[in-house]
């Protein structure tokens, strides 16, 4: 069944369908579907079910279905009642509107709609404009209900090269005691895609911004101001030398194994005594504890763990090939 037969079909019961999320955001920005999710407003659960008898429940908080390769969801509200990222209550019903179930999102680009029979774009917090001027925007203070939006922000700045604007920056900040009760799966999860990203550096400079890049990334952190030898250094600290080594290993490979060898191979630095900068002697082995404490904190595989700690201990050793 083609999707516009599902919307014609919620239509004649007093539904309508909505195409949503960052399939309207990446169609805007002509980058690849991989993804479609679809919101349903006007309908409840049981009609739904009536009418699609063979999409597949799934979900605990909320219910969402799959069907015919597509996900679809009915509008909602949500209201947060405790910390973290998953104590929200959940409220479902026909007469929440499409503008209503956009307002929970987090940001302007994400709070978009396309209605799948006019093709009319819904977008009540000007998302379009902000990707005219690939600005990342919270779209209010309601931000603030999901620490791992700091993530995510980071994340997709790094994903499409995007600039965080500053009140967003100031609301990232104001998660910062929140982010310690994510798991470290979810932290992993948005590292793993901005590792991915061509700029991988805009991640980490988006969360140095924010003041937040100590929670999860203490290592990278901690080369801020780690002062090197300006003759073999004229980038500045280890820090600017360590982003510059992600970025341009992103020129070489799309191994996140190596990718990530890049990013802690220097960790070491870290560890340095201000008073012996800026030398760094006995880095390439100091190393080894930071990787396995950033490894172990955000999750990464055993690999790439393993593979970060050879990187660190045999960086500076010179091969006679």
């Amino acid at each position: 069944m083609k999707i516009k037969k599902i919307a014609e079909l919620i239509e004649k019961s007093g539904g309508r369908l909505y195409l949503v999320g960052g399939a309207v955001r990446d169609s805007l920005l002509n980058r690849p579907l991989y993804d479609e999710d679809y919101c349903v407003v006007g309908i409840d659960k049981n009609k739904f079910v009536e009418l699609f008898p063979n999409a597949i429940s799934r979900g605990k908080s909320f219910e969402v279905f799959d069907l015919e390769g597509y996900e679809f969801a009915l509008a909602r509200t949500e209201k947060k009642i405790g910390k973290g990222h998953k104590n929200f209550e959940i409220i479902t019903n026909k007469n929440i509107t499409i503008e209503e179930d956009l307002k929970r999102r987090d940001i302007s680009i994400n709070a978009i709609a396309k209605d799948v029979l006019t093709n009319k774009i819904i977008d009540p917090f000007n998302g379009t404009s902000d990707i005219k001027n690939r600005i990342i925007r919270a779209i209010g203070d309601s931000f603030l209900e999901d620490p791992l939006r700091v993530y995510r922000v980071a994340r997709f700045a790094s994903e499409l090269d995007f600039k965080v604007e500053e009140n967003t920056i100031k609301l990232m900040n104001k998660l910062k005691d929140e982010l310690s009760t994510l798991s470290k799966e979810r932290v992993f999860v948005e590292f793993k895609k901005a590792l991915s990203s061509d700029k991988p550096s805009r991640f980490f400079n988006v969360l140095k911004e924010a003041d937040v890049l100590d929670v999860h990334f203490k290592e990278i952190y901690d080369l801020i101001g780690s002062v090197q030898p300006l003759k073999y250094h004229p980038e500045g600290d280890s820090y600017n030398h360590t982003m510059i080594a992600v970025d341009n290993s992103v020129q070489l490979t799309n191994d996140l194994l190596i990718r990530y060898s890049a990013l802690v191979h220097d960790l070491g630095k870290g560890l340095t005594p201000k008073e012996m900068y800026p030398h760094h002697h006995g880095h390439a082995e100091k190393g080894v504890e930071p990787v396995r404490n950033l490894s172990n904190r955000i999750g990464v595989p055993t690999n790439w763990k393993k593979a970060g700690i050879v990187s660190s201990k045999e960086h500076m050793r010179r091969w006679n090939i």
